[in-house]
């Protein structure tokens, strides 16, 4: 059976020194996930930023910790140590950018992307909303793909760099900003890894970027996209719209807050009392793992944390005040939803996925259908509201006549049993029922 990742994500400055993050590893693996996720762990610039690497071959002081083994040694033990649990481990793949004050900005200075004035050009957003919004991250140099004469040796570079994360027991990657990089480049570099790791995962972060700009990655070779489910408010045509266009280039992964997120807690304001809160992040969790084949969940999103994931700021005394005083514990329910997507085919393909409920409806019902290599299919329904049950008449749902025959629940904590296609369900407040066959 094809098994999409089940993704916890490890970040490493709230985890701490590598030599310590075998202590997590039981606990991740007992929640029912099968692949850890470690953003940027090297060296940093002049900025400290995770995500401003200025030496490969180092660690951020933090995770380098006490220990005087080389980065290359810690990073492998833990790999083998998360093996042992039955756990891969994912690396970001930064390969868009550099530290400004990178050793790559010296022993290679012709790869950089200049201004006007000759300088390292630093990457740059623009609100669409307001183009005079501009956002600059001045700590960043701009990796310059547009020669293509120099295409041959930046792919020799990075392949050496992946090659060397794959002999550290590194077995897939997440590639920040994908998109940023031309397919011209991803193809090669996917293509040098997977002759040496046939079954290395490659998954493009294109979250924030055009139709277009996904559709220029068709053909790079990636196993998964990460969607922007979070965002969507169970109304709106986008995010649908979105998941047809996409699934023909790869399967997506979902996810309820993520690093570059606030905490979905902080997004709910004050007026949400502690049982809404929990119910909130009990549906986005489950919603993200049944809408996509992938799922990824952030180190702290089982305790509700507050503070949120800073590339910069965050320390290991963080994560032991959460668990020493977590808001909730959401492990029960997480385990139970791995565990239901591992053994549902149709969760972990892309078939195609409409919503078979009025556009007024004040639950949400959506079908997924599975593929070929993986059967079946699944009827969600999802009550975003605060004010209480809502019934949901099956018999009214615009689905092909024999189409909810054979689905059983599955939704976490409900009694199993098959789905009478002619009844009335209720749906609780801020919860989910899930059905499947």
């Amino acid at each position: 059976m094809i098994q999409a990742p089940r993704m916890y994500n490890l970040f490493p400055l709230l985890a701490g020194p590598v030599e310590t993050w075998s202590a997590h590893l039981p606990r991740i693996a007992d929640l029912g996930f099968d692949w850890i996720y470690l953003n940027p762990f090297h060296l940093p610039g002049f900025s400290g930023s995770l995500y401003a690497i200025k030496d490969f071959a180092r660690l951020h002081p933090v995770l380098q910790g006490d220990s005087h083994k080389p980065a290359a040694d810690l990073i492998a033990g833990f790999t083998w140590a998360a093996r042992e649990h039955g756990l891969k481990v994912m690396a970001d793949l930064v390969i868009n950018h550099t530290a400004k004050d990178a050793l790559l900005t010296q022993s290679a200075p012709h790869w950089y992307r200049r201004d006007e004035k000759g300088e390292l050009y630093s990457p740059r957003a623009v609100d669409p909303d307001d183009p005079q919004n501009v956002t600059i991250w001045g700590d960043l140099a701009e990796i310059d793909y547009a020669k293509e004469e120099l295409r041959t040796e930046q792919i020799a570079y990075w392949s050496a760099l992946v090659q060397g994360y794959l002999d550290q027991g590194i077995a897939g990657f997440r590639c920040d900003a994908a998109y940023q990089v031309p397919a011209q480049v991803w193809r090669p570099l996917i293509e040098v890894a997977r002759a040496a790791a046939p079954h290395a995962v490659f998954a493009a972060e294109t979250l924030g970027c055009t139709v277009e700009q996904v559709e220029d990655l068709a053909d790079a070779g990636f196993d998964y996209l990460f969607n922007s489910s979070k965002w969507w408010d169970f109304k709106a045509p986008w995010l649908l719209e979105q998941y047809e266009d996409f699934r023909h280039i790869a399967p997506s992964i979902a996810f309820p807050e993520s690093h570059d997120t606030p905490r979905l807690v902080n997004d709910l304001g004050d007026g949400a009392d502690l049982v809404e809160v929990e119910r909130t992040y009990r549906l986005r969790y489950l919603f993200a793992a049944v809408f996509s084949s992938g799922v990824m969940m952030p180190i702290g999103y089982e305790y509700g944390a507050g503070d949120s994931l800073h590339v910069v700021k965050s320390r290991p005394e963080q994560w032991a005040g959460l668990e020493r005083r977590p808001r909730f514990d959401l492990s029960s329910f997480l385990k139970a939803v791995n565990a239901v997507k591992a053994r549902v085919p149709a969760l972990n393909v892309e078939g195609p996925q409409r919503r078979v409920s009025a556009e007024d409806a004040a639950v949400v019902a959506l079908l997924r259908e599975g593929t070929e290599a993986a059967p079946g299919a699944v009827l969600s329904l999802v009550n975003p509201g605060t004010d209480g049950p809502e019934s949901v008449d099956l018999a009214a749902l615009d689905v092909p006549e024999g189409a909810l025959d054979g689905l059983a629940e599955v939704t976490p904590g409900a009694t199993d049993g098959p789905l009478d296609p002619a009844a009335t369900l209720t749906v609780g407040s801020l919860q989910m029922r899930v059905f499947a066959r």
